[in-house]
């Protein structure tokens, strides 16, 4: 292992130690996926340096690649335990479906930057995780031909919960979204419950960019 490999490597360490089981994160899976995804890999090279930083960081497009807690907290929510279907709405710079991809059977992603989609697309395959689906679109449709989803990961911010999230969401599976304005937000973990009815729980404060799209904010 080349000493830049090995910086990283104890800079992904101390990440989880401080960042994740430092404020709460308990899953293991999600701390051993945590510890598995290079994120270096998913922003651009100028910002490799602080990849595992407690702070979010740019991914050109006016998008960001979310801190690493708030990556762990979503996955975390998520209660995954590997032989779900995954729905994430906002693919960005594939690092969160990375994540993702290392906890359930089978991630869908959607991005409505091509660009975006298209580079997350490179930095998942050379990396080992092609089995993520991606398409480029609307993403507050969500991928209705594909539902049910066991889980789906919402990593923008949305004014309300649209309701086409809620209907491709499986009997007991869990939607966490970010929901407020388009300065701040609270993260909300949604659970569909049999007959037709949804336990509604509030998570954390939390600030992401802005769901845009028909159901979301506009462009």
């Amino acid at each position: 292992m080349s000493k830049r490999m090995s910086d990283f490597s104890i800079a992904r360490r101390r990440m989880v130690d401080r960042q994740l089981r430092g404020r709460g994160i308990t899953d293991p899976r999600v701390i051993e996926a945590m510890l598995k995804v290079p994120r270096h890999k998913f922003v651009e090279e100028a910002f490799a340096s602080q990849a595992y930083s407690d702070y979010p960081l740019p991914i050109g497009e006016r998008q960001t690649i979310s801190q690493p807690f708030i990556v762990a907290a979503m996955s975390e929510a998520l209660q995954l335990q590997g032989n779900e279907k995954v729905l994430e709405v906002g693919t960005g710079s594939g690092y969160q479906a990375a994540v993702l991809a290392l906890l359930a059977d089978q991630v869908f992603s959607l991005e409505r930057i091509s660009s975006l989609a298209r580079r997350a697309r490179l930095v998942l395959n050379q990396n080992g995780f092609s089995k993520v689906n991606i398409r480029v679109t609307d993403g507050t449709y969500g991928w209705d031909d594909e539902a049910p989803f066991d889980g789906i990961v919402v990593t923008a911010g949305a004014p309300e919960i649209p309701e086409t999230y809620l209907q491709q969401l499986a009997i007991g599976g869990r939607l966490v979204i970010p929901v407020g304005d388009r300065n701040s937000q609270i993260l909300k973990r949604v659970t569909r419950l049999p007959a037709g009815d949804y336990r509604t729980e509030s998570l954390l404060d939390c600030r992401f960019v802005p769901l845009v799209g028909d159901k979301g904010w506009e462009g």
